[in-house]
């Protein structure tokens, strides 16, 4: 198996063990009882302009361990200070050192959307992210068949939360698409070799209608990476290292914004 499918298979073991404790009837029934979610996260992106999703995120399988010191509260405050869109949370943790406890201690600190970046292989997952305070969650087209990318857009649709569809190449747009996605993103990351290349985007802009929500993913580190993503119509940057690394989150933010 390749990476991602390690991780996807992680992913349906954590599901299985959290179904132990609490059911999915059970989950889906408080998810549900939850008031519906506006689509915030849809909307902070379809605004004039460039949205940026900022990430909160202690490591990755690419490069390591990022930040051995995690202050995830005040990294998220940072970033709502300093005008991020959405604020991405990365839950995964064998992979990530991610937690669920950072998703909603960030969503309950702040007021700008979260999106649960995690592997979702199982309807629960979504329902969890709805109880955990997320705006949105994370379907990646290389682990979900046309029926899951369609059940879970709609458990998505009944609960109120967006869905951001992750694609690589043509063939996963032309899924997410068809599936009905509305905010589909490109990562220029290949996760299966980790090799990154921002041209992705740029090659498969033009199979997105302009009326789906772009975001391209990975590799965004520069001013200049920025506005060209801008220039071929990007609705949105998620950017993740490159804010992690940076000592002073809000002043990178505004300079990858070309406000410096």
């Amino acid at each position: 198996m390749n990476i991602l499918d390690q991780m996807a298979e992680h992913a349906r073991q954590r599901v299985e063990a959290a179904k132990q404790t609490l059911p999915l009837a059970e989950i889906k029934r408080q998810a549900l009882s939850l008031p519906k979610g506006d689509f915030r996260f849809e909307k902070a992106l379809a605004k004039p302009g460039l949205a940026f999703i900022c990430e909160c995120k202690k490591a990755s399988p690419s490069k390591g361990l990022i930040a051995p010191e995690f202050p995830y509260l005040q990294i998220a405050r940072e970033y709502e200070a300093a005008g991020a869109d959405a604020i991405s949370v990365l839950t995964e943790p064998k992979w990530f050192l991610g937690s669920d406890d950072y998703l909603k201690e960030i969503a309950s600190a702040v007021s700008t959307p979260c999106l649960r970046k995690d592997f979702t292989v199982d309807a629960y997952m979504i329902y969890e992210a709805k109880l955990l305070g997320a705006s949105a969650v994370l379907l990646i087209c290389a682990i979900l068949n046309d029926a899951q990318l369609k059940e879970y857009l709609a458990i998505c649709e009944d609960l109120g939360l967006s869905a951001l569809v992750e694609a690589h190449d043509d063939a996963e747009v032309d899924r997410a698409l068809a599936a009905g996605a509305r905010i589909l993103g490109v990562n220029n990351r290949n996760l299966k070799t980790f090799t990154v290349d921002t041209e992705n985007s740029r090659r498969l802009r033009a199979r997105i209608p302009q009326d789906v929500l772009f975001v391209s993913e990975s590799g965004v580190k520069t001013a200049e990476d920025v506005s060209g993503l801008a220039a071929i119509g990007a609705d949105a940057v998620l950017i993740g290292e490159t804010l992690m690394r940076a000592p002073d989150k809000t002043a990178k933010l505004r300079e990858l914004k070309g406000l410096l």
